[in-house]
């Protein structure tokens, strides 16, 4: 394969696009989440992750676990935990079983702020995509990502009485 071979351009073209598209998504929802809630998209990210959490088995997330699904790494995600736990949104405390491991809880107030924020990030998200869609380059991936939320959305967590 070569630098100039069409398969290897297509590629980088799509990559590009792909980047692109993911840059003025988490552009849009950041200005929103911020200017309504003061929050990051990652704080967003981390709140909403920990939200899914439950009391059965294998329930509760490790830090690398949470990490992986927040898409930034252990150390990072860390900083970030301690951040939001520092703002009353989020609480640590010894796993029951291991008292090596540490799990962290959404408290009751990042519960509140997380559904307060869940319809700014909605919008944004869906604001963003109906822009995007708008460019022929974009389209494509618009109309994936459109396609692979109606076939497996993400469950919004159960509200408790």
């Amino acid at each position: 394969m070569t630098a100039t071979d069409p398969a290897l351009t297509a590629l980088a073209n799509g990559w590009a696009a792909l980047y692109l598209l993911h840059g003025r998504i988490e552009t849009r929802i950041e200005r929103a989440l911020q200017t309504e809630h003061d929050l990051s998209v990652r704080e967003y990210s981390l709140l909403d992750v920990l939200s899914r959490q439950h009391d059965g088995e294998g329930g509760h997330l490790q830090m690398k676990q949470v990490a992986d699904a927040v898409v930034l790494s252990q150390s990072a995600t860390t900083r970030l935990v301690t951040r939001l736990e520092e703002r009353g949104l989020l609480s640590r405390y010894l796993c029951p079983t291991d008292r090596r491991g540490i799990y962290t809880d959404v408290t009751e107030a990042g519960l509140e702020l997380l559904e307060q924020a869940r319809p700014t990030n909605d919008t944004a998200f869906s604001q963003a995509l109906e822009e995007a869609a708008e460019n022929p380059g974009l389209a494509p991936l618009v109309a994936a990502v459109e396609a692979m939320n109606a076939t497996h959305p993400l469950p919004v967590p159960a509200q408790e009485p």
